[in-house]
């Protein structure tokens, strides 16, 4: 299965360009891994933001595909539970799973509706930078809990 991680706006954080970069090695062995950075809309209107990065968004998603939108008051799993998730899609079948971390002022209503899941990192609100690199963290855990592989760090 292929995983793809569309996220808005670009990495620029120091640390956060490390960690992506480290996981992203860590994820070879296990799943194939694309990433896709959106422009982060232009100008301080929140529902302009919204609108314009939700369209361009859903430009890059094949109908076919299975969508997990990160979204605060989503569902939530644990890392076991999150690896059970991607076991249960790699044998039923998909070929590819995209991510998608929406911009500063979330997901417009026609990408919440377009989401297969939608998943809540937590109640808390993070750093969209934090959110990618938790998502590749925990694709990360999750595959050395497939594999029945220690995963300490």
């Amino acid at each position: 299965m292929q995983i793809r991680l569309i996220a808005v706006d670009k990495l620029r954080a120091p640390y956060a360009v490390d960690a992506c970069a480290e996981f992203r090695k860590r994820l070879r062995p296990y799943f194939p891994l694309e990433e896709v950075e959106v422009r982060a809309a232009a100008g301080g209107d929140p529902r302009s933001a919204i609108i314009d990065e939700t369209a361009r968004i859903l430009k890059l998603l094949r109908p076919d595909e299975t969508v997990w939108l990160l979204e605060r008051t989503g569902t939530a799993f644990s890392s076991e539970a999150f690896a059970r998730e991607l076991d249960a899609l790699v044998h039923g079948g998909t070929s590819r799973l995209t991510f998608v971390v929406a911009g500063t002022y979330g997901a417009g209503d026609a990408l919440l509706e377009r989401a297969d899941v939608r998943w809540s990192l937590s109640p808390l609100t993070f750093l969209h930078e934090w959110a990618r690199m938790i998502v590749l963290e925990q694709l990360y855990r999750a595959a050395k809990i497939l594999r029945n592989e220690p995963y300490h760090h």
